[in-house]
């Protein structure tokens, strides 16, 4: 039974702790539209790396990957995809460019659209998508030493077709009726969208697509300069967790959404406060590089990889990345912390120019 079933019964009455999130969203989204309209052109950049980060990571999360070099191209579509694994990256990033460059209010939020985006996703792998799954499925988690457990058990797949026209008509009447933050709606609707799983592959990319869709409905537009998909994929052993704790009794009628409204706010403030750094990078560098060292002297870890720099300093590229981090060295604010593709840098101090 999805959760807009018994709406007033699990949202009516909102737990304090949500309150409080939900009121740090609001007001980081006021200063993300203070900072858009202060520095337009600069969010431009944001807004190019997060396609790409975003492209990446919700297919890693499937497992579905390829080199970094081949994603930026699919992204950029300076390239046709060589493998199948290309092919579901390059039709992520279809549906990803749709819901970027078309305005929210004129994409009907139905379920045939939901079945048409699917088929998108599926585009360069024909004969895969667009149509709901004709057998059951289930939802199992890859644990940390190799072994697989049964996460949930989806609706049934006699069942779907039916149950996403409730999902819909459900959140349609919530949204209209005003009484309920749409956050909590869109968090709610994604929940139920993962039970449901109506697709028999894609289900996991398909709600974070829809996330995106429903957060720029509701006027949250972070996902579009910050991959909502990367801190996912940072905190995916807490995603698996909550999804877990709030789907217990959900065919009964008898789950609690607020572990999974928790995560996902979660996972909203920190995309906010992720783009607050960048933008405070951009907005007050006078060089490229003073933004590679904005980000050493302000990281929170005092290890720090090139791609940590990559993703804070946008535009920024590699190689000047390691000029100004050669420079550093042999100015004793950093060291050396490990060798090899992903080597680590450690901060040693942070009073410097």
């Amino acid at each position: 039974m999805t959760t807009f079933t018994s709406i007033e019964r699990l949202l009516g009455q909102v737990p304090g702790e949500l309150t409080m999130l939900l009121r740090e969203i609001d007001r980081a989204q006021g200063r993300q539209e203070a900072f858009r309209i202060q520095h337009p052109q600069r969010l431009d950049v944001l807004t190019r790396v997060a396609r790409i980060e975003s492209t990446e990571a919700s297919n890693e999360i499937e497992g579905i990957t390829a080199p970094h070099a081949r994603i930026e191209a699919l992204v950029a579509e300076t390239t046709t995809p060589r493998n199948r694994s290309e092919e579901e990256i390059a039709g992520y990033r279809k549906v990803l460019d749709v819901i970027h460059s078309t305005a929210p209010d004129s994409i009907p939020f139905t379920v045939n659209v939901v079945k048409q985006f699917h088929g998108s996703l599926y585009e360069f792998a024909a004969g895969r998508g667009g149509e709901f799954k004709v057998t059951d499925n289930e939802v199992i988690e890859e644990l940390p030493d190799g072994t697989r457990a049964l996460r949930f058990t989806p609706v049934p797949a006699w069942r779907t077709a039916e149950e996403m026209r409730q999902l819909h008509d459900g959140f349609a009447a919530a949204t209209v009726s005003g009484r309920y933050h749409p956050l909590l709606l869109t968090g709610s609707y994604v929940l139920d969208f993962l039970v449901i799983h109506p697709f028999s592959d894609g289900n996991g990319r398909m709600a974070r697509l829809l996330t995106l869709l429903l957060l720029y409905t509701g006027g949250y537009q972070v996902g579009r300069y910050i991959s909502l998909e990367q801190v996912i994929a940072e905190t995916k052993e807490t995603y698996y967790e909550a999804l877990g704790a709030s789907t217990v009794g959900w065919h009964e009628d008898a789950h609690d959404p607020e572990p999974w409204l928790r995560y996902f706010l979660g996972v909203v403030i920190a995309a906010y406060r992720r783009f607050e750094e960048r933008g405070a990078g951009l907005a007050g560098r006078g060089s490229k590089g003073e933004a590679v060292r904005h980000f050493i002297r302000s990281s929170l870890s005092d290890e720090f990889t090139i791609a940590d720099i990559r993703r804070a300093a946008p535009g920024v590229s590699d190689d000047h990345i390691r000029k100004v981090l050669a420079a550093l060295r042999a100015d004793g604010v950093i060291e050396g912390a490990s060798r090899g593709r992903s080597a680590k840098y450690r901060r040693l101090r942070t009073d410097f120019d």
